[in-house]
């Protein structure tokens, strides 16, 4: 299928070229687990990596033995993703990892500002001095990784991804919502198989050290409208650039 302005082309089953530093999110993938959530949490995990491609096909058999997981457990799982958007169901064809699209990004922003933007406004509202510290930690361990990595792409190191996740949880730790707290970290992750993707595909990557680190100052004076427009600037970057990289893919052109 001819890649289009609004999707991208479809793979048959082949795993994309690994990223560099397996993260510690792959602590959570223990062998204490039920067998469906271990093989829940592994091709969530691949697919939010972009281990797997957009519209790729997945086959139960390639997934069992890769994960090393039988059939049925494999199938709860792609069933249970295809639920949760993951990962689209096709009759009697099986699944294909979802697209990533244009129009998706657009939504996906558009409700990341909405929910993210208010849990950042409660969480500062509700901070302390541990949560202050918190902060304060992730940002330092997120800025020793960027200089270690220099020039490389960032968004494609795992570890450099979980530090980046950390930071912004952090960030987030205080908002008093548990359910609030639950959806931000799940449109995060969305976010972050956009952005994963859109870098491959990047010839420039943007450098995120001095908006993490405004961020930061702001949030911890306690200034609740500044960092909530320094937030919304920092999503609105992102849906930017993806769309910047989406459209010159469709045409074909190295994004810049």
């Amino acid at each position: 299928m001819a890649l289009a302005a609004h999707g991208l082309a479809s793979q048959e089953t082949q795993p994309m070229p690994a990223v560099t530093h397996r993260s510690t999110m792959d602590t959570l993938l223990q062998a204490d687990l039920p067998l469906a959530e271990r093989a829940y949490r592994h091709i969530r995990l691949a697919i939010l990596r972009c281990e797997f491609a957009p519209e790729q096909r997945l086959r139960v058999e390639t997934l069992s033995k890769q994960f090393e997981i039988s059939s049925s457990p494999v199938r709860e799982a792609l069933s249970r993703l295809s639920e949760q958007g993951f990962v689209r169901s096709i009759d009697n064809k099986g699944f294909r990892v979802a697209p990533l699209t244009i129009a998706g990004i657009a939504d996906l922003t558009r409700v990341r500002l909405l929910i993210e933007c208010e849990a950042l406004r409660d969480s500062i509202s509700h901070g302390d001095d541990a949560w202050e510290a918190r902060i304060v930690s992730a940002a330092h361990s997120l800025a020793r990784i960027e200089q270690r990595l220099g020039d490389q792409a960032v968004i494609l190191d795992d570890e450099w991804s979980q530090r980046h996740r950390d930071f912004h949880q952090a960030t987030y730790a205080n908002c008093a919502s548990p359910l609030l707290d639950a959806m931000v970290m799940e449109l995060f992750d969305r976010a972050d198989r956009y952005r994963r993707y859109s870098a491959r595909h990047r010839q420039a990557q943007r450098r995120k050290h001095s908006e993490h680190q405004v961020l930061m100052k702001s949030i911890l004076e306690r200034n609740v409208d500044n960092s909530i427009a320094l937030l919304r600037e920092h999503i609105q970057a992102t849906e930017r650039n993806v769309t910047q990289a989406l459209q010159k893919m469709a045409a074909g052109k190295p994004a810049h």
